[in-house]
This record gives structure tokens, sequence and C-alpha cells, in this order.
């Protein structure tokens, strides 16, 4: 799946905007330095989260981290897939790993992310 389109949060989330509603997932970066995901535990539909704030943690075979919230709106869906089966974020993080979609409360958030050329350039000063 095409990355060209995602804005990345320097806390390693993605996120993909259609309209006034995002997918956030993390990115390739964060699941290689976590190694075998084992556990996700992520909000449920219908909840609200805020920009910057831990809304859930992600487990693997090396340690457990917090996720933090990329954007802030309404959680109006949640892919039960890696929740199910966390390990599909080690395979596909850009895709079938994708965690929850947010309908956005403030679009104007999107200006703080970076983009993919960015991010690449961040990653490489951790």
């Amino acid at each position: 799946m095409s990355t060209e389109d995602l804005l990345f949060h320097k806390e390693h989330g993605w996120v993909r905007v259609a309209n006034s509603t995002a997918v956030v997932g993390i990115s390739d970066y964060a699941q290689g330095m976590l190694g075998d995901i084992v556990y996700l535990d992520i909000p449920d539909a219908g909840e609200e989260i805020a920009a910057g704030d831990v809304i859930g943690e992600i487990e693997s075979a090396k340690s457990t981290s917090d996720l933090y919230a990329p954007v802030s709106g309404k959680i109006i869906a949640v892919n039960e897939k890696p929740v199910d089966r966390p390990e599909v974020i080690n395979g596909d993080p850009y895709g079938d790993g994708w965690m929850y979609k947010v309908e956005l409360s403030d679009s104007a958030e999107l200006d703080a992310l970076m983009s993919e050329t960015e991010y690449a350039e961040y990653v490489k000063g951790l």
C-alpha cells in the first residue's frame, strides 16, 4: 500500500485522511523497533480522543509501549484484525494493520504532522 498520502506523528503513528475521517495506525519503523507484536489495547468506537494523549498500548515480545493519538476526534470504527491478531501489524502496518478510524474534530491539527519524507528524516535522528 502506498505511503505517500500518509502523515506521521512524532510518536510514530500514521494518519491517512479522506474528507473529515482519518485512518490511524503505527509506522513500519515503530513495528520494526517493537519486534513481534503480541497485544494491542485501543479505545472502543464512540470514544473521544485528543491529539497527544496516551490512548492505549501495544505490547511486543520486547516491551510495552504507549499509543498516542496523532489527532483529536471521535473514534468511529475499530479494526478488529490487529486486536484479535496483533501480528498483522508487523506484516502490514499501512494496510490490514490499521487500528481505528476517527472523525476529526480539528483538521488544523494535521498541519503539525510530518510528511513521509520529514518522518524519514526524523527517525534517522533517533
